[in-house]
């Protein structure tokens, strides 16, 4: 029954995006089509769609690498992100330090920090995983950290009852109790960072970088590819589609309440 479900909503999310799909690239003709514009300002899907197929070889090479930075950045950043707002939680004095870092971290503008990580890690890929990282990271843990902190007082008045009032009782409370119920709300902040991580391995291979999706559009735009640079464009999109709908589906199949 529950595989069924999971099937189900699979299906729905398969079919919503095969139907914005299409409606996305009639919009975009018709946009052409009546505007008039220049092919130079806005090429036709057509064209765009011709050029991932001619210039699939350099495409997918540059697509690997950023697909790389992206998925690590996850994992880094949602991991890096559960420790701190575990850490929030469990320790007051810790609250102190890391709550100022956390909200400092949001402070500086993306562009600001881009090129001090570019300096300190190199043109290669650790800058724009940094990147991500750092874009990431916010949302986890302070999605995390408030469903820790929400969790119901009537579970935790009757998991202290059960407990005993043990020394052991609270890291069982906190592992049994707190954790699931903060689940979902971590969850919710997956779903943000896999929004957001393209944003942030995009915008270090705009500052520095010698490979990438995001290497390959400003390298087109300086040779007046305009097609090529749509094409990528329109990579990084789908890219960051399949990545956020992967990771909501999960999500759902993992965390059911």
């Amino acid at each position: 029954m529950k595989k069924k479900l999971f099937k189900n909503k699979i299906s729905k999310s398969l079919f919503s995006f095969l139907v914005i799909l299409p409606t996305i690239i009639i919009i975009w003709q018709l946009v052409i089509i009546f505007t008039g514009v220049p092919k130079y300002i806005l090429p036709s899907p057509l064209e765009v769609f011709m050029e991932i197929k001619l210039k699939y070889d350099i495409i997918f090479f540059h697509f690997k690498i950023t697909l790389l930075e992206i998925v690590i950045g996850i994992i880094l950043g949602t991991l890096l992100g559960t420790i701190s707002a575990m850490t929030i939680f469990l320790f007051k004095p810790a609250r102190i330090w890391l709550l100022p870092l956390l909200v400092a971290s949001q402070a500086i503008p993306v562009f600001a920090i881009a090129p001090l990580l570019v300096l300190w890690l190199g043109y290669g890929i650790s800058s724009k995983i940094a990147m991500a990282i750092l874009i990431i990271f916010f949302p986890v843990t302070a999605n995390f950290l408030d469903g820790l902190k929400k969790t119901r007082q009537d579970w935790i008045q009757l998991a202290k009852i059960m407990a005993n009032e043990t020394k052991l009782s609270k890291y069982l409370i906190f592992r049994y109790i707190h954790i699931p119920a903060a689940l979902p709300n971590l969850g919710s902040g997956l779903r943000v960072a896999a929004a957001v991580a393209p944003i942030g391995a995009i915008v270090g291979e705009w500052v520095g970088s010698g490979s990438g999706l995001g290497y390959l559009m400003l390298q087109s735009n300086a040779k007046f590819q305009i097609n090529l640079m749509f094409a990528s464009l329109i990579v990084i999109i789908f890219t960051s589609l399949i990545i956020y709908f992967s990771i909501d589906q999960i999500i759902k199949f993992l965390i059911r309440w």
